[in-house]
């Protein structure tokens, strides 16, 4: 499907991660995952691994899945990621996705209504500090009667974020899309310079170079991020 059809961008895992099937095979699963991606290496993988809580299961099931997710599915993000404190080395996993600019989604409602994991409990203050990519979620609307500005006041309020530190988020979930394309921004996560093309002149400018915009539309990524950009400028305008 992803080959032929450019709104399939990837693939996820559906399940409760506590469930008996999930918990019994979910080393399988991780297997069964790392086949696919030999046969279709172009597939983008982000799996769901740690949504999990003492409690939930028992100590031992906390202690592999982030891992796991990692080395065996090949995940290119992670969601959740809650009991990475408890995994087997906790450090390695942080180290890892650092390393590899492997994001985690945070669901900080979902979280706390599933999980009943919040404020200090949670670790989105440790994945930041271990410098991983994170990106705010709602996990699902639906459900959690949620949606992505209530994340970011949440956010916000909770660990005392900076406007700085929203945009590093907001940032950060964009340079982690599966939208085909080069990304703006010259290094993975580093959002301090974009892209030679587009060097020259204000980011998320109404008229940008010609260089600029040749380049803007070769990468639906870029383009996306460019918008962003734009976006932050004119709201920035609006606010003193």
């Amino acid at each position: 499907m992803a080959a032929h059809e450019d709104t399939w961008v990837g693939i996820n895992l559906v399940m409760p991660e506590d469930g008996f099937v999930s918990m019994r095979d979910y080393s399988l699963h991780m297997r069964m995952v790392e086949y696919l991606h030999s046969v279709y290496p172009a597939v983008h993988i982000s799996l769901h691994a740690g949504e999990l809580a003492l409690g939930l299961v028992p100590p031992e099931g906390l202690r592999f899945h982030i891992t796991q997710a990692l080395q065996i599915g090949h995940a290119e993000r992670i969601g959740h990621g809650v009991s990475v404190a408890y995994e087997q080395d906790a450090q390695d996993p942080l180290e890892e996705m650092a390393r590899k600019h492997v994001m985690v989604e945070i669901n900080l409602t979902s979280n706390e209504g599933i999980l009943a994991i919040k404020g200090a409990e949670h670790p989105f203050p440790l994945y930041r500090a271990a410098h991983v990519p994170v990106a705010l979620s709602t996990d699902d609307e639906a459900v959690s009667r949620s949606e992505i500005t209530h994340e970011y006041v949440r956010a916000a309020l909770d660990y005392h974020l900076s406007y700085t530190d929203l945009k590093q988020l907001a940032r950060t979930g964009m340079e982690h899309s599966f939208l085909p394309g080069q990304s703006l921004w010259a290094a993975p996560d580093s959002f301090t310079a974009s892209v030679a093309a587009c060097r020259v002149q204000a980011l998320g400018s109404d008229a940008p170079s010609m260089s600029c915009k040749g380049f803007l539309d070769s990468s639906q990524k870029a383009a996306a991020q460019w918008e962003l950009e734009r976006r932050f400028r004119a709201f920035e305008l609006r606010v003193p």
